[in-house]
């Protein structure tokens, strides 16, 4: 008896495609941190955001569009957010492993939906996330080798990332969303490459570097945003925002395989905490906010 291959359904694809969109965010991540002893933080982050800015354009030819002074400061702001947002979270990743600086910078649009909604239940969810954050300071003897300035370069990036989404909000408004994007991207570079100059100077220009700054570039940036659209359309929006609270998890695995870097127990008891957190605002919230790729 022959047995039927069912097409997966639409919501199926949908979850599939963002599970390889954050896969492929935290791939890139791994990627960029192998440059860093090369470029440092600050230049990866600028030759990241630059073809990016360049990828986006190409596909969204935001040009096209006539825009008013309002929707341009609104585009500009939003740049700026997402610039400091990847340079302060690039800053971290050179400092502290991968799994905790997403858990931290987590925090950033969790404490945003939290704040949003208050309710007694959420003050839950933020005494987790408090408990998470806690349980990641060096503070104990299983965290002491963190890095305080990574956890506070990981913490700036975490207010970037609610501003980048209130922001992005208002800037997608008004403006359409791949538009406001790429000329967002190109705000951003703007905003970086000085810090990037500033410090790899000429090792910017090292076309040995350029292959894996392109896949940094896709892999970080234009692949996610395309897939996290289609995901976006397909899925509820209380669904979306449980299925992105397991990217910090997915960071601590893919810095495990790609960086072999190795969290003990206790850090990754705060990266549950900082899960659950998220999982249980997104879940009960009534109108949560969307965690859109921030790294």
């Amino acid at each position: 008896m022959s047995r039927v291959l069912t097409k997966p359904g639409p919501v199926t694809v949908a979850v599939l495609t963002l599970l390889v969109a954050m896969a492929s965010i935290q791939t890139g991540a791994s990627l960029a941190k192998q440059v860093f002893p090369v470029l440092g933080a600050a230049g990866a982050t600028a030759l990241r955001v630059f073809f990016a800015a360049l990828i986006l354009a190409a596909v969204f030819r935001p040009w096209r569009q006539r825009l008013t002074r309002k929707d341009l400061r609104a585009v500009a702001i939003y740049g700026a957010a997402l610039g400091g947002m990847n340079l302060t979270f690039y800053l971290a990743l050179e400092r502290i492993p991968l799994g905790i600086a997403v858990a931290i910078e987590f925090t950033g649009p969790l404490a945003l939906a939290i704040f949003s909604t208050r309710r007694a239940l959420d003050f839950v969810w933020a005494l987790l996330a408090v408990a998470g954050i806690l349980l990641i300071l060096p503070l104990s003897e299983t965290s002491r080798s963190l890095d305080w300035m990574g956890v506070f370069w990981a913490l700036v990036a975490a207010t970037c990332w609610a501003l980048y989404i209130l922001f992005g909000q208002r800037a997608g408004g008004t403006v359409h969303g791949g538009t406001a994007a790429s000329l967002g991207m190109c705000v951003a570079a703007l905003l970086v490459m000085p810090f990037g100059v500033a410090h790899a100077g000429m090792k910017l220009l090292d076309v040995s570097l350029l292959p894996i700054i392109l896949c940094v570039a896709v892999l970080s940036s234009a692949l996610p945003y395309s897939l996290e659209m289609y995901a976006l359309k397909a899925l509820p929006t209380r669904t979306f925002g449980i299925l992105m609270s397991l990217e910090p998890a997915l960071a601590a695995v893919s810095g495990l395989l790609l960086l072999d870097e190795r969290l003990s127990l206790v850090q990754w008891a705060a990266i549950g905490c900082i899960i659950l957190a998220s999982v249980g605002s997104s879940a009960t919230s009534r109108k949560p906010v969307e965690a859109v790729a921030a790294s």
